[in-house]
């Protein structure tokens, strides 16, 4: 025993079972993540429940099971529960989501198992997804058609074919609210700095006056005409509503403009639910949120994403490696040399939130103040860059993360021997040359490396963005077709923050605790997905540059 502990063998299994154990710990949280998001989409059966409270009234009841828990009976009791028969030590309750906002003051519901007198899963029973004031459930029993009711034999085929016609509808109308509806409020908003920039250099002549009006009534006259045909759609889209008798007995009229479908959840076999599944999956991530963003997709949480670490990339690329490359290549070692060192390593163990500050006060007040006084003065006091946005929550999360590709590449440099320096300065080649077609090759993988390690530390980042462009709703996205296309200094959305706002600043929690597994997942799947690119080009780079070093 002695000779085995002397040969290092228990430190090594120690070593070992700690990495397992810490791999198997991230890959079961991945797991309940995974299970506890994706299984939201599932097609859930809707129930219908007869019951009888305390008092002896009976109700109707139609939801779904969210969830359900033990509850001790004298808890119960303690709450002034009576119950007419003895339900022992503990008694099942169930939360049922019931929808019908406008009936109902929650959509949640906890009701007791002792209060249930029957449950069924009525086959006609649906579920009405809407655009605003969430699910619907009851049982569809007629569609009006342009003012007519139409009692038909086959109402679910029929019901699916009217709805997917109001959301063609609905769709146009909204492309074109965004699309040309919107470029021309972007030409007339230019139009209005334009004549404002004239006014502040005294150069408004009435040549140009006239000019403007000119081109103002044009877009007035195309907006007019674009308005028209907007409304036209949208009247089109509500043309036809369908009839459902709810929980409580009563018809309800609905208007098929505001359903995105309907599900027969009861009714579906297994390549149905599958098949919704992947619908809901897919709606998810290229959808827009809705609902105070308890409902809906997080597409533009995933664009902002995406679009903020890649910019992000693109700014603190260079600069770490040209800083890298100055300290190992041409910074003479001594004190300063040192101190300079320290301090970048200082850089990486600063907190986040502490670079959100840094931004917020230097880039958006002073430099983005500045460039509105010197390039926007006619649209201020309104900042344009003087206000959070894209770019300066990139430029935030690329010094947040400098050090750690700086001293990535500068340990990629320190790898490549002396020998193929001297070798390329021998033939002839200057330093320069010889740094950037021999050196910065080489160290390649190094600095890709680096980048790996700062997209994945800036992809999680809240705490910084919260000071220095993101929101919980953008309008728009950074990119569109008005030129110039890209619009740096606007704000935008991010799977980190939505996460926090769904799960901690909705109003509807029950409704969001689902989204926040689903998004939580989605944000790792989007960083294993940045990085997995990265070591795809570092892994081509190393075999491509191998040769030099040998």
């Amino acid at each position: 025993m002695g000779k085995w502990f002397k040969s290092g063998s228990p430190w090594i299994w120690m070593t070992g079972g700690a990495v397992s154990i810490s791999l198997i710990a991230v890959l079961g949280l991945l797991l309940l993540i995974a299970w506890r998001g994706l299984s939201y989409f599932w097609p859930a059966p809707i129930y219908q429940w007869e019951l009888v409270d305390q008092q002896g009234v009976k109700s109707t009841l139609i939801g779904e099971i969210y969830d359900r828990e033990e509850v001790p009976t004298e808890r119960l009791k303690a709450a002034g529960h009576k119950f007419n028969n003895d339900p022992g030590e503990m008694v099942t309750r169930y939360l049922v989501k019931t929808g019908n906002r406008e009936f109902v003051s929650l959509d949640f519901r906890w009701i007791l198992a002792t209060d249930i007198v029957s449950r069924s899963e009525p086959l006609d029973v649906a579920k009405l997804e809407r655009s605003k004031n969430g699910d619907f459930y009851g049982y569809p029993i007629a569609i009006i058609e342009d003012g007519k009711r139409l009692a038909l034999d086959d109402i679910e085929h029929s019901l699916e074919a009217h709805i997917e016609r109001a959301v063609a509808i609905s769709d146009k109308a909204v492309s074109l609210q965004k699309g040309d509806i919107g470029s021309i409020n972007y030409q007339l908003e230019n139009l209005r700095l334009k004549e404002r920039g004239y006014e502040l250099e005294n150069a408004l002549t009435d040549s140009k006056k006239q000019a403007l009006a000119s081109e103002r009534e044009k877009l007035h006259t195309e907006y007019q005409a674009l308005e028209k045909n907007f409304f036209a759609l949208r009247s089109e889209a509500a043309r036809d509503a369908v009839i459902i008798r709810d929980m409580r007995g009563q018809e309800v009229t609905l208007k098929l403009d505001s359903i995105l479908g309907v599900t027969y959840s009861n009714r579906l076999g297994l390549m149905g639910k599958v098949g919704h599944w992947f619908a809901g999956v897919g709606n998810f991530i290229s959808a827009d949120p809705r609902e105070a963003n308890t409902e809906g997709g997080v597409f533009p949480a995933i664009f902002g994403t995406v679009f903020m670490v890649l910019l992000m990339a693109v700014i603190v690329t260079p600069f770490g490696v040209i800083a890298a490359v100055y300290l190992h290549e041409y910074a003479k070692k001594g004190p300063i040399t040192k101190m300079i060192r320290i301090a970048v390593i200082n850089l990486a163990g600063v907190p986040s939130i502490v670079y959100g500050v840094f931004g917020l006060g230097f880039f958006v007040y002073m430099l983005g103040g500045s460039i509105d006084q010197l390039f926007y003065p006619e649209a201020l006091p309104s900042p344009t860059f003087g206000s959070p946005g894209v770019i300066w929550s990139a430029l935030t999360l690329a010094i947040l993360t400098l050090p750690v590709v700086i001293v990535s590449t500068e340990e990629g440099l320190s790898r490549i021997p002396s020998s193929v320096r001297q070798g390329s300065l021998a033939l002839g080649a200057t330093k320069a040359e010889t740094l950037w077609r021999i050196i910065l090759p080489m160290a390649s993988p190094a600095i890709m490396t680096g980048l790996i390690l700062a997209v994945a530390r800036a992809a999680g980042e809240v705490a910084p963005l919260m000071l220095v462009g993101v929101v919980k709703l953008a309008p728009t996205l950074p990119i569109d077709m008005n030129f110039p296309f890209v619009h740096l200094e606007r704000k935008f959305m991010h799977l980190g923050f939505h996460i926090y706002d769904v799960g901690f600043q909705s109003p509807n929690v029950e409704a969001a605790r689902p989204l926040v597994y689903a998004t939580s997942f989605l944000l790792v799947s989007v960083i294993v997905a940045l990085n997995l690119t990265a070591i795809a080009v570092r892994n081509h780079l190393r075999e491509k540059y191998r040769s030099l070093e040998h």
